[in-house]
């Protein structure tokens, strides 16, 4: 039987959370507690929104071709490594995605890991950025938040651009909804965001996938 997949919501395409134009799942739930996370509504485990496999692939498959990407955040990917790497190989059963992860765990324990899915999830990986968030190092580094986190380039397919920079954060609005996605180049932005929408009138909530 298929396993299922608890996700957070979805972004059909995005240019900040990777190389070229990517999905992004959020995944529900996360171990860690890294203090300022940015996304603390995806870490308890309860909640969230249950897709059968076959079904969330057939969505991503559904997307145009120019979307080659899919990102992997969170919440903890690793959490729930074998949906997702039974989801990578619907996926690249019909099409050869790049497939990019985030992780609060540092790639060597990843490694080190008893946990099969976790293995066959680090095998279906084209770039890896591992590590806890760490407010204290909060930085303007390319796809993530503190420059103690390292982006790990697995396999062949993506080298290392020039730069490392921050890619910046995309703001979305569509049909009355606000949504913004990336990784903000200074601490606090999400708060500030927020104050100013609100000062607009426009309360923000965090977006359900259906």
């Amino acid at each position: 039987m298929s396993h299922e997949l608890v996700v957070s919501r979805i972004a059909d395409s995005t240019r900040v959370l990777g190389p070229g134009l990517r999905a992004v799942i959020w995944v529900h739930g996360c171990p860690l507690r890294c203090p300022g996370c940015i996304a603390p509504e995806d870490l308890p485990f309860d909640g969230g929104v249950r897709w059968h496999l076959p079904e969330l692939a057939a969505r991503l498959g559904s997307l145009p071709v120019e979307v080659t990407g899919l990102t992997l955040s969170g919440g903890e990917p690793t959490a729930q490594a074998a949906a997702l790497a039974e989801l990578v190989d619907l996926l690249r059963a019909d099409r050869d995605w790049s497939v990019m992860a985030f992780s609060g765990f540092p790639l060597t324990r990843l490694r080190r890991s008893s946990d099969a899915g976790v293995h066959a999830l680090l095998d279906q990986l084209d770039i890896l950025v591992d590590g806890p968030y760490l407010e204290a190092r909060h930085a303007d580094v390319l796809w993530r938040g503190s420059d103690n986190q390292q982006v790990h380039y697995l396999t062949d397919r993506h080298r290392p651009p020039e730069f490392d920079r921050g890619a910046g954060v995309e703001v979305v609005v569509d049909l009355g909804s606000v949504q913004w996605v990336g990784v903000p180049s200074v601490p606090g932005f999400r708060e500030r965001f927020e104050s100013a929408m609100f000062a607009q009138g426009v309360e923000l909530a965090p977006s359900k996938e259906n």
